[in-house]
């Protein structure tokens, strides 16, 4: 792994950086293809948003980029990341009147996933560990993902490839890494984020390309039994890419519709 803080080669922070105290700051993780980042345009906007609304001043996008391309010249498939915290603080939560960020820029060569779990679909299991309600932060990617890494360690099985989290109100919000998709006819539905959850920058991009293929796209409340009935289910992130669901808690889930075969042909037009 390579990797700049606040420009300079290095892999230390200060301890008394609030990211690393109080979660206080955002991330992205990026696939990079032939040395670039992929579907940057789509990445920086939700970024610009998560920082907008933690009150975090954000870098330059010209200078992020710089910088992602200093670390992935010469890397064909890799991992990026970006990560913003408000900095160094005095004790305590207030926020500090002049910040000063502290940001982290990463790149790792990758192998990528298993192509079978785009193309044959993965199991995945209902998560124990429920998420809370907190308009506030509902679809930031802050750095405070502990329920994720709770819901996480449920298991240990190679052959369970997610879990699905449901909230305190026993809704469906999200995967541990990815958002999730109910196939309906030529109606798309995903879990609304407004109390909780991560705007994935895939999320943002289904919406805009959907209509493209003749589906429409809608956020829903979504009770667990919804996906049962549903003619296909999948999940997106930005390394997975687009997941068919093919199981639920050992349980074959029905596979009927085409949706997802069909968007992951127009995602890999996309650069």
């Amino acid at each position: 792994m390579a990797m700049l803080i606040n420009g300079q080669p290095g892999e230390q922070i200060s301890a008394l950086d609030r990211g690393l105290a109080y979660g206080d700051g955002i991330y992205r993780t990026i696939e990079i293809r032939h040395g670039q980042p992929r579907l940057w345009a789509w990445q920086y906007p939700r970024l610009l948003a998560d920082a907008a609304r933690l009150k975090l001043p954000l870098p330059d996008e010209a200078l992020l980029l710089d910088e992602i391309s200093q670390l992935a010249s010469g890397v064909e498939l890799g991992v990026a990341k970006i990560v913003l915290t408000r900095g160094v603080g005095a004790r305590g939560y207030a926020m500090p009147a002049a910040c000063q960020p502290t940001r982290m820029v990463s790149v790792t060569p990758w192998a990528g996933y298993p192509l079978e779990r785009a193309r044959d679909g993965v199991n995945v299991r209902w998560c124990d560990t429920r998420l809370s309600c907190q308009p506030l932060l509902a679809g930031i990617k802050h750095l405070n993902r502990l329920e994720n890494v709770l819901a996480r360690s449920e298991w240990s099985d190679p052959d369970m490839h997610e879990g699905l989290m449901l909230d305190q109100r026993g809704l469906l919000i999200e995967a541990t890494m990815s958002n999730v998709y109910l196939v309906e006819g030529q109606l798309i539905v995903t879990p609304r984020l407004d109390q909780n959850g991560v705007q994935g920058m895939l999320r943002d991009w289904l919406f805009a390309h959907a209509p493209q293929l003749g589906y429409q796209l809608e956020e829903a409340d979504i009770a667990p039994a919804r996906l049962w009935q549903a003619e296909q289910v999948f999940l997106s992130n930005s390394l997975i890419g687009l997941w068919p669901v093919a199981s639920l808690d050992g349980q074959p889930l029905i596979q009927t519709h085409d949706c997802c075969r069909q968007l992951q042909a127009l995602l890999a037009e996309q650069v």
